[in-house]
């Protein structure tokens, strides 16, 4: 019995990226990018009443996007945890649990500094590999130990982070890829 509590005592049981939560997270990523190519391809257009938005209101609707992506997927992984703990009947949050969640949020943390220092100093063609990149190492830190098919998702970030150092213009396809690839590792891995 000590053997079956601790084997669900631990971050990778109570929060897996892997399943629904996956695909969530990548829906969340897809539509994100997909409101950010549109209000910029709207704003461009002079006709389009998105064009009459000043920048500095275009720069809010992105932070909250973003911070509106950030909280669903953190939510899907937290409601998703409690249902395995619910299930398992044991308590979500243990030592390792509440360790692994200061890194997570030390993590978004240092994600969304880096993206707001970058912005600010107008280096907007490095927010997407900066993110990607950061991404990348978030989930490379929160990975499963049996899981290594999280590798293709991590290394697919960092390949496509310097490919967008390459081609500024490539943020969209890198977005969406990356979307793609965490709703496929959601069907593939359960």
């Amino acid at each position: 019995m000590a053997n079956k509590i601790h084997l669900h005592d631990n971050f990778e049981v109570n929060f897996q990226l892997k399943g629904f939560n996956s695909i969530l997270i990548g829906i969340y990523i897809f539509l994100a990018a997909y409101v950010y190519k549109y209000v910029l391809d709207s704003y461009l257009i002079d006709d389009n009443p998105l064009a009459l938005l000043s920048p500095q209101l275009i720069e809010i609707l992105f932070i909250s996007v973003a911070f509106f992506v950030t909280l669903l997927s953190s939510l899907a992984l937290f409601f998703s945890g409690k249902r395995k703990a619910k299930r398992f009947q044991f308590k979500l949050w243990n030592g390792k649990t509440k360790t692994a969640f200061l890194k997570y949020l030390l993590g978004i943390f240092i994600i969304s500094i880096s993206v707001l220092i970058l912005k600010n100093y107008g280096n907007i063609n490095f927010i997407t590999p900066a993110f990607l990149f950061l991404y990348g190492l978030l989930l490379l830190i929160f990975k499963n130990k049996g899981s290594k098919s999280l590798y293709i998702l991590i290394s697919l970030c960092l390949l496509l982070g310097v490919l967008c150092i390459l081609i500024p213009t490539y943020w969209y396809s890198s977005l969406t890829i990356v979307a793609i690839a965490h709703i496929t590792y959601g069907v593939v891995v359960k």
